[in-house]
């Protein structure tokens, strides 16, 4: 089997097209008839499609995986345990998955991208639920230490309350919508006009 697009693709961090170049990879082996499912790089194709946020494809490839690579290859149960924990929405649960396993060196880098991302995703998704949230959910959410959470949203603008250890969030400002220039208005409506008469 020529792994060479997916090297290439892992070579060069493009995490986003891991899973495609995997399920297009599988299609032409299992095309050519070739007996693959002990090869196959399974832990990276379902990091893959954890990656892109295809929980649903990872969970397929999970199914279709044979029984004796799940239970003898721990990194793709690994890898599934995080897809697990997304798939229930257990927020902390994901973090600790990431934590809780040794990658190898083939998939430590994106299993760190993919770490990195989700906790973008989620400061996002508290910085958009939450006017207030205590340091210890924030730490859950955010998948760090309390000392490191507070640091982290302090420098992102939030303020702390040491006595109650509530963050407040400071919310991103909203920009305000473009003004359409009445005469650009103007000479759009000419134009259609123009075109239906």
């Amino acid at each position: 089997m020529d792994f060479t697009p997916l090297t290439e693709a892992m070579a060069s961090k493009s995490y986003d097209n891991v899973a495609d170049i995997c399920d297009n990879l599988m299609l032409q082996v299992a095309a050519e008839g070739t007996a693959f499912q002990h090869e196959w790089p399974y832990a990276i194709h379902l990091l893959g499609h954890i990656y892109v946020d295809d929980i649903n494809s990872a969970r397929f490839l999970w199914k279709s995986i044979p029984a004796e690579v799940k239970e003898g290859k721990p990194e793709v149960a690994a890898a599934w345990s995080i897809g697990q924990k997304l798939w229930t929405r257990n927020y902390a649960g994901v973090h600790e998955a990431v934590r809780g396993f040794n990658w190898s060196l083939e998939t430590q880098g994106l299993v760190a991208a993919f770490s990195d991302k989700y906790t973008r995703k989620m400061f996002q998704l508290v910085l958009a639920a939450y006017s207030t949230i205590s340091v210890q959910d924030a730490a859950l959410f955010l998948g760090m230490g309390e000392e490191d959470v507070t640091k982290y949203t302090l420098q992102e603008g939030w303020l702390l309350d040491s006595a109650s250890g509530m963050l407040t969030v400071k919310k991103q400002p909203i920009l305000s919508e473009q003004k359409v220039d009445p005469s650009k208005l103007q000479w759009l409506t000419e134009y259609v006009f123009h075109l239906e008469h």
